[in-house]
């Protein structure tokens, strides 16, 4: 996609939003890459917001020491885990920047390309969104999973996902506006950053190795999350419902006709084997159907109390609330 001639934005604070979990490991090294790739960059004003959702590790106190020795960092401790996306809206709520960056605490994202990703932002791009070109250290499983899941994902939705996306990348502040301003609890960020439309553009990145750790989504929660996306973001499977119900008015309605026509012509009649094969088929759809309703119903029941997205256990390093 061509960017089009526009007035060069001009960047006064660039705001960083960090979610961390149990990263004791990294905290450190992802700290120092943050500000050397940043501070190369002369007259850059920048803020590193780490929001810590809810570790049990060290963390913490390793964050609140960066803090002491840098008064660019902010601090966002959740009262508990949360997840990941609470936690990135968290930092986005408290990000005071023109543009706002977001990155993963376990550096397989290079800080340095914040700086490439930033170029286009200038240049009138609203949403810049890193666009994995290798996956170092993950299984052929997870690759192809990944791509299977975003394929199917663009086919039940009217939300269209690129290929290799993730939360890494570059968003102006009106697109951050916009998108605080959708209250789902339920929330997949990558199909609500492309819902948000605005200018939007791909950057293909080399993505590194882990630094040290393991993936916090082992195989349950990926299930969890490719489920919650496609029904945060599509009724498709509501639609399915009828087809089933269609096609099984179909079968019921042949198998009366074939029964019919067995009494007039005194043929047997399938025993009870077919008639428990065709329960078994029907009450196992039914159950089926049920449990995508139910699922549905689970997400207006979860809206419907309007409880926070998250809270707040501690601040650091925020001005305005210096002294409480």
């Amino acid at each position: 996609m061509s960017t089009s001639p526009v007035e060069a934005r001009n960047l006064t604070l660039l705001s960083v939003v960090v979610p961390c979990l149990d990263e004791e490991q990294v905290i450190r090294e992802a700290h120092r890459r943050l500000v050397s790739a940043l501070g190369a960059t002369p007259g850059l004003d920048f803020e590193i917001i780490y929001v810590d959702d809810g570790s049990q590790d060290s963390t913490l106190d390793i964050l609140r020491e960066l803090q002491r020795t840098d008064q660019r960092v902010r601090v966002v401790s959740l009262s508990r885990n949360f997840g990941q996306f609470a936690a990135l809206t968290a930092g986005m709520q408290h990000a005071a920047g023109d543009a706002v960056a977001l990155i993963d605490a376990d550096l397989q994202d290079p800080p340095e390309v914040i700086l490439e990703m930033l170029e286009l932002w200038k240049r009138g791009v609203d949403i810049v969104r890193g666009i994995r070109t290798n996956r170092p250290g993950e299984s052929r499983f997870k690759i192809w999973s990944s791509r299977a899941f975003i394929s199917v994902f663009n086919k039940l939705s009217e939300v269209k996902l690129p290929s290799g996306v993730g939360e890494f990348g570059v968003v102006d502040r009106a697109a951050v506006d916009a998108f605080l301003n959708m209250p789902e609890s339920q929330r997949y960020l990558r199909g609500m950053v492309s819902w948000l439309g605005f200018r939007q553009e791909t950057f293909p990145f080399e993505r590194e190795a882990r630094l040290a750790g393991k993936t916090k989504y082992s195989l349950r929660n990926l299930i969890k999350l490719a489920i919650n996306s496609i029904l945060s973001f599509s009724i498709a499977p509501l639609r399915m419902i009828i087809w089933v119900g269609f096609m099984l008015s179909v079968l019921a309605f042949l198998i009366i006709i074939y029964i019919i026509i067995s009494l007039f012509t005194d043929a047997s009649v399938s025993g009870w084997a077919m008639v428990a094969i065709l329960a078994l088929i029907i009450g196992s759809l039914q159950l089926i159907c049920l449990g995508i309703i139910g699922e549905y119903l689970g997400r207006i029941y979860g809206e419907a109390k309007r409880r926070p997205l998250y809270l707040v256990g501690e601040r650091l390093g925020f001005p305005e609330r210096d002294g409480e």
